[in-house]
């Protein structure tokens, strides 16, 4: 078990998928504000850097893992013209504001929306060409079944890009970002959202999520080959990697 997989929103007592649900679906309205603007709006260009390492790849089948309010499936669509990409998330909440996202984008016919729990995928073995992620694999309950499921969907030779927040290894970058998480962080999301624990959890994941060499080792795990990764901003986020 990862200690970020010992972590929970609400009550450490609680089952972890449902209180992440709960959590997400609480903070939905107010997600995207404050994602842009506690990240100065870098988060963007992270998006663009990770759906353009799978440009080469070509992909038609596309699916976003917790997809939250839809912003990287919809740069996915407009950056990588898929045919078909859904959008898999267990907050209902979110999904509900990517879906009036898309729409007013005019991507219905590209983007797809469905309910799922990401330990267990509904899809079938080997049904899309890439599998991506952004800044949601850290609240997966059991991460080394999330990946495998994710690898499980992917055909052979799929790929799948991940971008995750991480914390720096530098210094002062290090420090900065550690007062910068317990101080501004937590304060101005509770203040925007209403919700006192969702952006102390946020920090807590990201300290305790595996990242970089360690994390290319859990994706070997979940059956993924040619691992890669990038910290981007100082190591502020980071960029995966991998095939099937």
């Amino acid at each position: 078990m990862y200690r970020q997989e010992q972590i929970k929103p609400y009550d450490d007592s609680g089952d972890k998928s449902r209180q992440v649900e709960q959590m997400f679906d609480n903070i939905a309205p107010t997600y995207d504000v404050l994602n842009h603007r506690l990240s100065w709006d870098i988060d963007k260009c992270w998006r663009r850097k990770a759906i353009a390492q799978l440009a080469p790849y070509h992909p038609q089948q596309i699916l976003d893992i917790a997809t939250g309010t839809g912003d990287f499936a919809i740069l996915s669509a407009r950056m990588l013209r898929p045919r078909q990409l859904i959008g898999a998330d267990i907050s209902e909440g979110m999904m509900n504001i990517g879906r009036e996202k898309v729409e007013r984008e005019g991507l219905q016919h590209i983007i797809s929306f469905q309910r799922e729990d990401c330990m267990k995928l509904s899809f079938a073995d080997s049904s899309f060409d890439a599998v991506t992620a952004a800044f949601g694999i850290r609240n997966f309950k059991d991460l080394n079944q999330g990946l495998s499921e994710m690898c499980r969907v992917l055909k052979k030779g799929g790929v799948l890009s991940i971008v995750e927040l991480t914390t720096p290894v530098i210094s002062p970058m290090k420090q900065l970002f550690n007062i910068y998480s317990h101080t501004l962080l937590p304060l101005y999301g509770k203040l925007i959202s209403k919700d006192s624990s969702a952006y102390r959890y946020l920090t807590a994941t990201i300290e305790a999520f595996p990242q970089g060499e360690k994390m290319m080792q859990v994706l070997r795990h979940a059956g993924f080959e040619e691992v890669a990764f990038r910290r981007l901003t100082f190591g502020i986020c980071t960029m995966y990697f991998a095939k099937k």
